[in-house]
Protein backbone atom coordinates (compact mmCIF):
# COMPACT_ATOMS: atom_id res chain seq x y z
CA UNK A 1 0.00 0.00 0.00
CA UNK A 2 2.80 2.57 0.87
CA UNK A 3 5.03 1.84 -2.62
CA UNK A 4 1.41 1.75 -4.78
CA UNK A 5 0.95 -0.61 -7.42
CA UNK A 6 4.28 -1.16 -8.94
CA UNK A 7 7.42 -0.49 -6.77
CA UNK A 8 9.31 0.38 -10.13
CA UNK A 9 6.68 3.16 -10.86
CA UNK A 10 7.09 4.25 -7.06
CA UNK A 11 11.29 4.61 -7.24
CA UNK A 12 10.90 6.25 -10.48
CA UNK A 13 8.98 8.74 -9.19
CA UNK A 14 10.68 9.54 -5.91
CA UNK A 15 14.21 9.79 -7.89
CA UNK A 16 12.08 12.42 -10.16
CA UNK A 17 11.16 14.21 -7.12
CA UNK A 18 14.58 14.06 -5.43
CA UNK A 19 16.14 15.52 -9.08
CA UNK A 20 12.90 18.36 -9.00
CA UNK A 21 14.19 19.27 -5.31
CA UNK A 22 17.84 19.27 -6.08
CA UNK A 23 17.31 21.70 -8.85
CA UNK A 24 14.99 24.13 -7.47
CA UNK A 25 16.63 24.15 -3.71
CA UNK A 26 20.65 23.96 -5.17
CA UNK A 27 20.50 25.38 -8.37
CA UNK A 28 17.36 27.70 -8.94
CA UNK A 29 16.97 28.97 -4.87
CA UNK A 30 19.54 29.79 -2.83
CA UNK A 31 18.32 30.48 1.20
CA UNK A 32 20.68 33.47 2.77
CA UNK A 33 20.40 33.67 6.52
CA UNK A 34 20.44 37.45 7.81
CA UNK A 35 23.03 37.86 10.45
CA UNK A 36 23.09 41.55 11.57
CA UNK A 37 20.96 44.41 11.88
CA UNK A 38 22.10 46.26 9.05
CA UNK A 39 19.07 45.65 6.95
CA UNK A 40 16.08 46.13 9.62
CA UNK A 41 13.32 46.79 9.62
CA UNK A 42 13.22 45.26 5.94
CA UNK A 43 14.64 42.13 7.32
CA UNK A 44 15.01 40.54 10.70
CA UNK A 45 18.55 39.57 11.78
CA UNK A 46 18.65 35.95 12.14
CA UNK A 47 15.85 35.06 9.36
CA UNK A 48 15.99 33.44 6.34
CA UNK A 49 15.32 34.61 3.04
CA UNK A 50 15.25 32.42 -0.18
CA UNK A 51 17.02 34.10 -3.54
CA UNK A 52 15.85 33.34 -7.07
CA UNK A 53 19.01 33.13 -8.88
CA UNK A 54 16.58 33.25 -12.55
CA UNK A 55 15.37 36.84 -11.19
CA UNK A 56 17.41 38.90 -13.29
CA UNK A 57 17.92 36.66 -16.75
CA UNK A 58 15.71 38.97 -18.51
CA UNK A 59 16.00 41.97 -17.35
CA UNK A 60 18.57 43.89 -15.26
CA UNK A 61 18.26 44.84 -11.23
CA UNK A 62 15.85 47.75 -10.68
CA UNK A 63 16.32 50.27 -7.87
CA UNK A 64 14.80 49.30 -4.29
CA UNK A 65 14.94 45.78 -5.19
CA UNK A 66 16.92 43.66 -2.36
CA UNK A 67 19.53 41.42 -3.57
CA UNK A 68 21.62 39.32 -2.27
CA UNK A 69 25.19 39.41 -2.87
CA UNK A 70 28.72 37.75 -2.83
CA UNK A 71 30.87 39.40 0.27
CA UNK A 72 34.53 39.96 -1.68
CA UNK A 73 37.03 41.22 1.07
CA UNK A 74 40.74 41.87 0.49
CA UNK A 75 43.03 40.29 3.34
CA UNK A 76 45.45 43.04 3.53
CA UNK A 77 48.04 40.42 5.62
CA UNK A 78 48.49 38.23 2.25
CA UNK A 79 47.26 40.96 -0.44
CA UNK A 80 44.58 38.57 -2.05
CA UNK A 81 41.13 38.58 -1.92
CA UNK A 82 39.31 36.06 0.70
CA UNK A 83 37.05 33.09 -0.67
CA UNK A 84 33.62 34.04 -1.50
CA UNK A 85 31.84 32.27 1.02
CA UNK A 86 29.62 35.12 2.51
CA UNK A 87 26.15 36.53 0.54
CA UNK A 88 24.84 39.80 2.41
CA UNK A 89 21.34 41.24 1.47
CA UNK A 90 21.30 44.54 0.59
CA UNK A 91 19.22 46.88 -1.26
CA UNK A 92 19.80 48.44 -4.37
CA UNK A 93 19.83 52.70 -4.49
CA UNK A 94 22.02 53.44 -7.24
CA UNK A 95 22.34 52.43 -11.01
CA UNK A 96 24.90 51.87 -14.04
CA UNK A 97 26.13 55.43 -14.92
CA UNK A 98 24.41 57.28 -11.91
CA UNK A 99 26.31 59.31 -9.26
CA UNK A 100 25.30 58.28 -5.65
CA UNK A 101 25.51 60.82 -2.45
CA UNK A 102 24.26 60.74 1.02
CA UNK A 103 23.84 64.35 2.21
CA UNK A 104 21.96 65.41 5.70
CA UNK A 105 20.63 62.20 5.98
CA UNK A 106 19.21 62.03 2.25
CA UNK A 107 20.09 60.13 -1.04
CA UNK A 108 20.93 62.02 -3.92
CA UNK A 109 21.05 60.44 -7.05
CA UNK A 110 22.60 62.53 -10.07
CA UNK A 111 22.51 65.71 -7.36
CA UNK A 112 18.59 64.92 -6.88
CA UNK A 113 16.49 63.20 -3.41
CA UNK A 114 15.79 59.94 -3.55
CA UNK A 115 12.26 59.04 -2.87
CA UNK A 116 12.73 55.88 0.11
CA UNK A 117 9.64 54.56 0.99
CA UNK A 118 10.83 51.75 2.72
CA UNK A 119 13.40 53.66 4.68
CA UNK A 120 11.79 54.11 8.00
CA UNK A 121 14.40 55.79 10.60
CA UNK A 122 15.83 58.82 10.64
CA UNK A 123 20.10 59.09 10.22
CA UNK A 124 22.39 61.45 9.22
CA UNK A 125 24.76 60.12 6.98
CA UNK A 126 27.16 62.54 4.80
CA UNK A 127 29.61 60.53 2.30
CA UNK A 128 31.03 61.65 -1.01
CA UNK A 129 29.39 61.25 -4.26
CA UNK A 130 30.47 58.03 -6.10
CA UNK A 131 30.10 57.94 -9.51
CA UNK A 132 28.97 54.19 -11.24
CA UNK A 133 30.34 52.35 -13.96
CA UNK A 134 28.30 50.70 -16.74
CA UNK A 135 28.02 47.67 -14.92
CA UNK A 136 27.99 48.98 -11.42
CA UNK A 137 25.26 49.07 -8.89
CA UNK A 138 25.52 50.89 -5.28
CA UNK A 139 23.83 48.94 -2.32
CA UNK A 140 22.89 49.85 1.46
CA UNK A 141 21.13 48.26 3.97
CA UNK A 142 18.22 49.83 5.17
CA UNK A 143 19.20 50.39 8.92
CA UNK A 144 20.78 53.84 8.48
CA UNK A 145 20.84 54.89 11.89
CA UNK A 146 23.76 52.77 12.14
CA UNK A 147 27.05 55.06 11.47
CA UNK A 148 27.73 54.26 8.00
CA UNK A 149 31.61 52.86 9.13
CA UNK A 150 29.44 49.97 10.49
CA UNK A 151 27.65 49.52 7.39
CA UNK A 152 28.95 47.37 4.36
CA UNK A 153 27.75 49.53 1.41
CA UNK A 154 29.44 50.86 -1.93
CA UNK A 155 29.38 49.96 -5.27
CA UNK A 156 28.77 46.31 -6.32
CA UNK A 157 29.43 44.92 -9.75
CA UNK A 158 26.99 43.09 -11.54
CA UNK A 159 28.96 39.88 -11.27
CA UNK A 160 28.50 39.75 -7.67
CA UNK A 161 24.47 39.70 -7.35
CA UNK A 162 23.24 36.78 -7.06
CA UNK A 163 19.54 37.13 -7.54
CA UNK A 164 16.57 38.76 -5.98
CA UNK A 165 15.51 38.15 -2.01
CA UNK A 166 11.64 36.69 -2.23
CA UNK A 167 10.47 35.57 1.41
Amino acid sequence: MVFGRSLKVTLLRAVVWAAICVVVFKILLVHVRVDGISMLPTCPDQSVYWVNRLAYVRHAPQRGDVVAIRFIKMDSTIGRLEPPGVMLLKRIIGLPGETVAFVDGRVLINGEILDEPYEKSGYNWNCAPVTLGPDEYYVVGDNRSMPPEYHTHGKCERSRIVGKARL
